[in-house]
């Protein structure tokens, strides 16, 4: 029964440590890059990020340019950043701002055929941060004052030196940075805590 309970909590860590794909968006769904459909209303219930890609698919009597916003404006090519003419074009979003496309054929961009695409950063993996867990009892007394009004006296026990305290910030541990330690310790301690249940169970 524990071999279920491990596997369990071996997909539940994959599935939370799984990075955001990017996804491959087909210009114009199944009508591919053609005349006749409307670029704006595609795009306008789709969301585009970093990382995605476009795919253009199109006859021999058709192109696409990447341009300005000026020669998408004006639907003029000669001024294109890229042009292709392969029939399958696939252009991955780089860089967070708008790209510009438009078939070059003269007479296609004034038909409809032009794209304007807002390109958002990429989607960051967010770790949640783990749970506090109580501190282990120690020999040395307690430096925490209390979170009470109330005036509260403590008497050492014992005469210790007192030790040294890290200069670290919470954000740093062992060289990696506190979004780096983050990132690795949440899913550890995660999945620790999941094979504890299931070895529990």
């Amino acid at each position: 029964m524990a071999g279920h309970g491990l596997l369990a909590a071996g997909l539940v860590l994959l599935a939370v440590m799984a990075p955001a794909f990017a996804v491959d968006h087909t210009v114009g769904d199944s009508s591919g890059w053609a005349s006749g459909v409307d670029y704006t209303t595609w795009a306008s219930d789709k969301t585009f990020k970093v990382g995605d890609t476009l795919v253009f698919q199109y006859g021999a009597s058709h192109n696409v340019a990447e341009v300005g916003s000026a020669d998408y404006s004006a639907c003029s090519a000669s001024n294109s950043i890229q042009s292709f003419s392969d029939q399958d074009t696939k252009i991955t979003l780089t860089k967070p701002g708008t790209r510009y496309f438009i078939c070059g054929v003269t007479g296609h961009c004034a038909g409809g055929m032009k794209l304007a695409v807002k390109v958002s950063p990429a989607a960051t993996a967010t770790t949640p941060a783990p749970a506090a867990t109580p501190a282990a009892p120690s020999d040395t007394p307690s430096t925490t004052t209390p979170a009470t009004t109330t005036p509260a006296t403590t008497t050492p026990a014992a005469t210790t030196p007192a030790t040294a305290t890290s200069t670290k910030s919470a954000d740093s541990v062992g060289g990696a940075s506190g979004v780096d330690a983050r990132f690795a310790m949440g899913p550890l301690v995660g999945a620790v805590g999941l094979m504890g249940l299931a070895l529990m169970g």
